[in-house]
Parts: C-alpha cells; structure tokens; sequence
C-alpha cells in the first residue's frame, strides 16, 4: 500500500513539472509572437523545472529500467560474474551519488546562509535548487533497492532498455505490415 502511494506521488510529481513546463513554454511562445509581451520570470522557472523534471526522473528511470546503457559485455558474461559486475556497477554509482550529495549539501547550506534569491523569481536559490539534494538522495535509494535486488538475486543487473532489440521488433513489425497491405492491393 505505501509502495504504491509512494510510486503514485513519484509520477504524479513527474507529470506536473511536465505538464507545467509544457504549459509555461506554450503560453510564452503565444505571449511572445503574438503580442509581443512575456514574463521576464517563466524562462528561470521554465530552467528550474526541467532540472527538476530531469533528476525526479533520473531515479524513477533507475526504477522502471528505461535508462539506456551499452551491455553487450555484460550479457555475454556468465550469470554469476554478471552479477559481480553490476554489483560492482551499482557501488560505483553509488559512491558517485554520496560524492553528489555531499556537494549539493555543501552548496545549498551556502546559499542559505548567504540568502541569495533567484534573478527574476522572489525565492530563495537555496530551495530552487534543492533538488540537487534530493534528487540525488532518490538516486541513491533506487541504486540501494537495485543492490539488494542483485544481493537477493532478483535481479542480475540494471534493467537496461534494449533499444537495438525494439528497433529490429519495429523494423519487423513494419516489414510484416507492409507486406501485408501490398498483398491486399
């Protein structure tokens, strides 16, 4: 039940920041040519929103396996050093995250004891680009359940999506769909 609440809030939060931004981005194309009037504001908010659409998504990627990586040497290994390897992969991402975060902690303490606010927004930098820190804390605990997935063995690696396999299923789906409208003519 909280895992579906979680997962919920998680792409309900993603399909806001993009549908905001979309919207935000339209409506200054319209303003812009066709009136010739704009906010001086929607291009920083417009920044801020696709940074936090990208790092909400960077971990919910991590956690549906749409991320694209190159894994033909890891396929071709046995399962056992398949594993080892991801595992090994996933503490290398994993270091880096910890690297992140303690850098963006770094930086947001700073911005807050400094007090800068945004160029063309009335908000704090510090909570505008919180989601550094965040962003990367939800990194760490999908690289975390990965781990353990690999450690338990439900998993092997990262799900990995497998875009030479789709595109040969397109290419054949289109090849059959052709064939078959030609031989209906």
């Amino acid at each position: 039940m909280l895992k579906r609440m979680i997962n919920s809030l998680e792409e309900t939060i993603i399909i806001l920041l993009l549908a905001t931004m979309t919207l935000l981005v339209f409506f200054e194309v319209v303003l812009r040519f066709g009136f010739s009037i704009g906010f001086m504001w929607s291009e920083e908010l417009t920044l801020l929103l696709s940074g936090w659409l990208v790092l909400f998504g960077a971990s919910y990627g991590i956690k549906v396996g749409s991320h694209i990586g190159v894994d033909a040497l890891v396929k071709i290994l046995p399962p056992k050093v398949r594993k080892i390897v991801s595992g090994i992969a996933v503490c290398a991402c994993l270091a880096y995250c910890v690297l992140f975060i303690e850098g963006a902690w770094v930086y947001l303490s700073k911005m807050q004891m400094i007090g800068i606010e945004l160029d063309d927004l009335p908000l704090p930098k510090w909570i505008a680009h919180s989601i550094l820190l965040i962003g990367m804390i939800l990194m760490a605990l999908r690289l975390l359940q990965l781990l353990w997935a690999i450690f338990t063995g439900k998993a092997d690696g990262f799900k990995l999506a497998d875009e030479a396999k789709d595109s040969m299923y397109l290419a054949e789906e289109t090849t059959l769909a052709l064939n078959k409208g030609g031989d209906s003519k």
